[in-house]
């Protein structure tokens, strides 16, 4: 199908056999692989021809742990090594893992389309920061935290101060050298984010497998 004959067809499976972790059983009949080998040898199948483009879909659907982690870890390479991958899937961890460029998708449409924080910026919730420290923090770092521009919420909890905002990474850096500069010593940093479930949820209202 591929054009692909003799020695340079050889070369090529031994090749794509590499990638994904199977060249030790290459003389195994495909029917006695397990279901995760199995879904290994049809992304070995789509990388014979070379191809710039691998279209995927759902390729970790009832797969086991290891084998799922050692699909996602292969394409992440793949990736690296200048393959684009056109990636479907309803479980968002993988996309989170693997994407770059993220489409929400509802009823055969397209609802929106960017990169994860793009995403996480429809839906509104802010990024809560956590950070615990070794000594009092002063009603003058509270107030200089809360001058940084796009901070919404900054008040101390116990021995942290808790930041609300749209940008938490992006902040953080400005965060700490205020603490810095005012000799309180971090302990802990905790940032929490919108994941991309609650992107879905919110502009679909549906759960993942409704």
């Amino acid at each position: 199908m591929y054009g692909l004959t003799g020695s340079k067809l050889r070369e090529k499976v031994d090749e794509v056999l590499e990638v994904v972790g199977l060249k030790d059983r290459r003389k195994e009949a495909i029917n006695k692989y397990s279901g995760g080998m199995k879904r290994r040898i049809n992304i070995a199948v789509g990388l014979l021809p070379s191809p710039k483009l691998l279209i995927l879909d759902e390729p970790t659907v009832g797969v086991d742990p290891q084998s799922r982690t050692n699909i996602l870890e292969t394409l992440k390479e793949l990736n690296k090594k200048g393959l684009t991958i056109l990636y479907t899937s309803h479980y968002m961890e993988e996309v989170e893992f693997l994407c770059h460029r993220i489409a929400i998708m509802d009823l055969g449409k397209i609802i929106a389309i960017g990169n994860l924080n793009e995403l996480r910026l429809l839906v509104g919730e802010m990024d809560l920061l956590r950070i615990s420290t070794a000594n009092e923090i002063s009603k003058g770092l509270v107030e200089a935290v809360k001058k940084i521009p796009d901070v919404s919420e900054a008040k101390v909890l116990d021995e942290s101060i808790e930041v609300l905002t749209l940008h938490g990474r992006e902040l953080l850096p400005q965060i700490i050298e205020i603490f810095v500069d005012t000799g309180v010593k971090i302990k802990s940093v905790e940032v929490k984010e919108p994941n991309l479930e609650s992107v879905f949820l919110h502009l679909t209202g549906k759960e993942l497998r409704d």
